[in-house]
């Protein structure tokens, strides 16, 4: 049973980040509709389907203890706002030209949770932590030395989910329902926005008569569908090796951009990568390091 588990915690587990790593060629297939218009329609379809979806997939209790609690509903609020920042960028850095550094901001995005556990949290680094830290440090500093501009699209994602993280460690609601009250918190604004631009793509009859119609639909599903695999995954696996498999996506968000999109991966991009990826590596070391040590039995004197 426990290997069966584990065989269907890596599964789970793969999907979601691929599904995550293909999302550019679902962004893509939207290249007509503008960014924020894509996110209004994310948050609205997403908010849709995660009421369905909280019908089939019971949380017992989950509304009451946000009604009892109402600080978990601000901080919630919070978390939506800088959720929906990150779909911002994300859609607006894929349709652009920019998916390379945005590969790059998921890569940086574990490096940066500690960072910001050291600086918010008071905890304390161990020495491989500092080294790879160190290592992105110095991917970031190359990039502005060798290409002359600040990587803000990678450093904008890595903070806005970082932080987006660690807010919601305070409002502790199961990963599903979270989100599901992110977006319905995010209703009255996307609402808004529709209303006040008629003339946006998607406010056009003749749009839903189309391909992309169905597309953009489909943004609720493909919001949430990874979410809940990565939810099931994450009750199936160690830690340490939901840890390795989250690489995947940005992988995959790279080799997309050099190889099916043309973006060049210039020598002053590379080596920012190499540099991360040292970084990951020293990283990864120490996490698997600790884990091991955690799972050791302690010694009876």
């Amino acid at each position: 049973m426990a290997t069966a588990n584990l065989r269907r915690g890596y599964l789970l587990g793969l999907a979601a980040y691929a599904i995550w790593g293909l999302f550019p060629l679902y962004f893509k297939a939207l290249q007509a509709v503008p960014a924020l218009e894509i996110v209004v329609h994310r948050a609205l379809w997403s908010a849709l389907f995660g009421a369905l979806l909280l019908l089939v997939w019971k949380h017992p209790g989950w509304w009451r203890e946000l009604r009892d609690n109402p600080r978990r509903l601000l901080i919630l609020g919070v978390s939506g706002a800088l959720v929906a920042s990150n779909w911002l960028i994300y859609v607006w850095a894929v349709n652009n030209g920019r998916m390379l550094e945005a590969s790059l901001g998921y890569y940086i995005n574990p490096l940066v949770n500690v960072l910001l556990g050291l600086l918010l949290l008071g905890e304390r680094l161990r020495p491989l932590q500092w080294l790879a830290v160190a290592c992105a440090a110095l991917g970031v500093a190359q990039q502005l030395w060798l290409v002359g501009s600040l990587p803000w699209v990678s450093l904008a994602l890595a903070l806005t989910f970082g932080v987006y993280g660690l807010i919601r460690k305070q409002a502790p609601v199961a990963a599903l329902p979270g989100l599901v009250v992110e977006t319905w918190l995010l209703l009255p604004l996307a609402l808004g926005w529709l209303l006040l631009h008629p003339g946006a793509v998607s406010g056009q009859a003749a749009f839903w008569t189309t391909s992309q119609a169905g597309w953009l639909a489909a943004a609720g599903p493909i919001t949430l569908i990874p979410l809940v695999c990565f939810n099931a995954a994450a009750r199936h696996l160690p830690y340490a090796s939901l840890g390795f498999l989250q690489y995947i996506a940005p992988t995959l968000v790279l080799l997309q951009a050099v190889l099916l999109f043309g973006e060049p991966l210039e020598h002053g991009k590379l080596l920012a990568f190499l540099c991360i990826w040292a970084g990951l590596l020293v990283f990864s070391i120490d996490s698997l390091r600790a884990y091991r040590r955690a799972g050791q039995p302690r010694s009876r004197r």
